[in-house]
């Protein structure tokens, strides 16, 4: 742990901070309540702070789990290579603007909360992609390595169907948000970084 907070002090903290506060908030109805997302409000110019805190809470354990590893496997090797602080405005930044579609959407549903760090997370692991597009990652139950950009996708198609079919207050309308914050706030940053994608896909994608 202390090897990871030298090296990238930024997404440890993020990571350590999201686990725990998502873990209190499961057995804590009132922090849950007050940090997940409630579009209607934050439309009317309330609550502004659900933009971020939306993002320290999940649904239940598997949510957690799924958007932690996913966290894991691309937040620390994306810090290295971008920097301390602009990992941080990626994360953030992509947190946060992911969230507003959802506020438009669902400004007049008062019944409406969502939560999560999704948005998030796809920003990350999208930035990572336009970085490394074709490195393997051996995702369970896939019994075989497959390439991020593979991943990423998968991901996405997950997303979209959920987001159609779910109603489990997950935001996962976030997660095409997130993506497409997190790479364009990456090609801002790193331009260069389009060419380093273009020529990162010229291999064999197996």
């Amino acid at each position: 742990m202390e090897e990871y907070l030298q090296v990238t002090p930024v997404a440890t903290i993020i990571f350590i901070f999201t686990v725990i506060t998502s873990i209190y908030a499961f057995y804590n109805a009132d922090t849950y309540g007050k940090f997940m997302l409630h579009p209607y409000s934050v439309a009317k110019g309330k609550n502004l702070y659900q933009l971020l805190t939306s993002g320290m809470v999940h649904k239940d354990w598997s949510h957690l789990i799924f958007n932690m590893l996913s966290y894991y496997f691309f937040a620390f090797q994306l810090e290295a290579m971008v920097g301390h602080w602009q990992f941080g405005l990626i994360y953030v930044g992509s947190l946060i603007l992911s969230d507003i579609p959802t506020v438009i959407k669902h400004k007049d549903h008062f019944w409406y909360n969502c939560l999560g760090a999704s948005g998030a997370v796809c920003g990350i692991l999208f930035s990572y992609i336009l970085f490394s597009p074709l490195s393997k990652l051996i995702i369970f139950p896939i019994p075989f390595p497959i390439p991020a950009a593979l991943f990423g996708v998968l991901y996405l198609i997950y997303s979209s169907y959920s987001s159609r079919k779910a109603n489990d207050g997950i935001n996962h309308d976030a997660h095409f948000y997130g993506a497409m914050v997190g790479m364009v706030i990456t090609v801002a940053l790193y331009p260069q970084v389009i060419q380093i994608f273009l020529e990162g896909l010229r291999g064999n994608i197996f």
